[in-house]
């Protein structure tokens, strides 16, 4: 199923906290939702889940057009908020039960072990979930959305708190839960987006300020000036990288230069000429290439 929104708007007494905001995510898609904290992200799933409601603005799931008090097409969705609410004195399948409840399912049991397994909950399923881990809860959380078997999953900042094996679980299995479903996942984690998603979204103050693949989005109109990283020989000093055509800033880490070029200007063959000119060996002159990071510190900053 696709998700659509169209000119949500959404104010907090005198902060506006979306700004005519209008994203489509089309079926199948993995979607990374990225922005800085407070900048709008968790407010819009909210409105697309229907725990929120938007001050203007229209929300399609499937080309239809909903409202926060629509109750059918909120089982087509499965969300994870950013503060993954748990009984934590039930067990695992009890709580999964009383999830599979809600949604009025039958044969539960067939629901449980189906998730259970997807999930890799099996050597946990009879703990108490106050006694499981911080990954195993997330997966606990993940289980109780994906219960109803949702067209739509929405995870806010599912990875939050993960060490780093606990965090390769879980890009896992969003990954292959992805080839089934329409996934939006936010995060204010750059290399968590570029490392799991295929098209990102950046949002700052309310307003959608990229979209596209990570590709497109790192080719963009986005670009930072160059920057290149030279390693000489022998020494040089600052004032004399500064003199060099088009080098707008530079900066030392032992014999190793980090050297900013000025707006849409290649300074590599001035560097090499440079290097020749003051009879100094050049070691390396590499480009940094452009990342996820940088376009977000320039967008967001």
């Amino acid at each position: 199923m696709s998700v659509e929104t169209s000119n949500i708007v959404k104010q907090y007494g005198k902060q506006r906290a979306l700004d005519n905001v209008s994203i489509s995510v089309e079926k199948g898609q993995l979607v990374g939702f990225l922005g800085p904290n407070g900048a709008g992200k968790s407010t819009l799933m909210k409105i697309i889940t229907g725990y929120l409601p938007s001050d203007s603005g229209v929300v399609y799931i499937n080309r239809n057009k909903i409202s926060s008090k629509s109750r059918d097409y909120k089982k087509t969705i499965g969300y994870l908020p950013e503060h993954n609410p748990l009984y934590t004195d039930l067990y695992i399948k009890e709580f999964l039960e009383i999830s599979a409840g809600f949604y009025g399912l039958k044969n539960t049991g067939k629901h449980i072990r189906k998730i259970i397994e997807l999930t890799g909950l099996g050597h946990e399923q009879h703990k108490k979930i106050r006694a499981l881990s911080k990954g195993y809860r997330q997966r606990v959380g993940l289980a109780q959305a994906l219960i109803h078997n949702p067209s739509i999953l929405i995870l806010d900042e599912p990875t939050t708190g993960l060490d780093p094996n606990q965090l390769e679980d879980i890009r896992n299995l969003v990954r292959e839960i992805s080839r089934e479903k329409t996934v939006i996942l936010s995060s204010h984690i750059m290399q968590e987006i570029e490392a799991v998603c295929n098209r990102v979204i950046i949002i700052n103050k309310g307003k959608i300020v990229a979209d596209g693949s990570i590709a497109e989005v790192k080719a963009g109109n986005f670009r930072q000036n160059q920057v290149v990283v030279a390693e000489f020989l022998q020494k040089t000093t600052p004032d004399l990288l500064l003199q060099v055509e088009n080098v707008k800033h530079v900066t030392q880490y032992e014999k190793t230069w980090k050297i900013e070029a000025k707006t849409g200007t290649d300074i590599r063959p001035a560097i090499f000429n440079f290097a020749v000119k003051n009879n100094l060996t050049l070691l390396t002159l590499t480009e940094k290439q452009q990342n996820l990071e940088n376009i977000f510190h320039q967008l967001t900053q």
